[in-house]
């Protein structure tokens, strides 16, 4: 029986960064029950161009948002540092990069991209941050930047962001449960624990277990 959670995420995206807590909980639940997370990268944004001031004060008022309705920490004062181009696609490639050496050192380097942008003030979008993240997650940083590198690692992040787009999926976070083929839809959006778990958990009880 093939059986997982599909997290459908942004490194990038804010909300994402709020639901982080509440992701690594339900992927604990699943994992007692014999059930794995995979990762899969929506592509945010796609800018081309500095973000401006009024850019980062309208971007920063999504960041106040998600604090206070999830209650996940930022850094308002370092956040969106000068000369960042909001291109999200680099850290995405970057997650599916470290997906092909393991789920879990995608996994791993998911949360310190986010920590990296959201705590720390760190411009994650090129690729020798991403290389010195990667590294910091275990990968070993000559291969991690050669894999990313290659047009197969910017095919494979298109066809990640294609895949969610042919589901319908057009916000972050989203959470799928996958069983024989078949998905079930657990949350688009931000949705605190105590309603998720519950979902999970009938899931799991229905047979999510593999």
């Amino acid at each position: 029986m093939d059986a997982r959670l599909v997290y459908v995420m942004d490194p990038m995206c804010s909300w994402c960064w709020g639901f982080a807590p509440v992701i690594e909980r339900l992927a604990e639940q699943a994992a007692a029950a014999g059930v794995g997370l995979h990762l899969v990268v929506g592509g945010l944004r796609s800018e081309r161009g500095k973000l401006d001031a009024a850019g980062r004060e309208r971007i920063l008022g999504y960041w106040r948002a998600v604090q206070a309705g999830t209650g996940q920490r930022f850094n308002f004062e370092a956040g969106l540092p000068a000369g960042l181009v909001y291109d999200t696609e680099p850290a995405c490639r970057a997650l599916v990069t470290a997906r092909a050496f393991s789920e879990e050192a995608a996994w791993t380097l998911a949360g310190l991209i986010q920590r990296a942008f959201y705590l720390e003030g760190r411009d994650v979008t090129g690729a020798s941050a991403l290389r010195e993240l990667a590294e910091q997650a275990g990968l070993p940083a000559e291969g991690f930047a050669e894999a990313f590198d290659l047009q197969a690692s910017v095919e494979a992040t298109q066809a990640d962001i294609c895949w969610a787009r042919d589901l319908g999926i057009a916000g972050f976070p989203t959470l799928l449960a996958r069983r024989d083929g078949m998905h079930v839809l657990l949350s688009h959006g931000y949705q605190p624990l105590d309603r998720l778990a519950p979902l999970l958990a009938r899931w799991l009880e229905q047979g999510g277990h593999g």
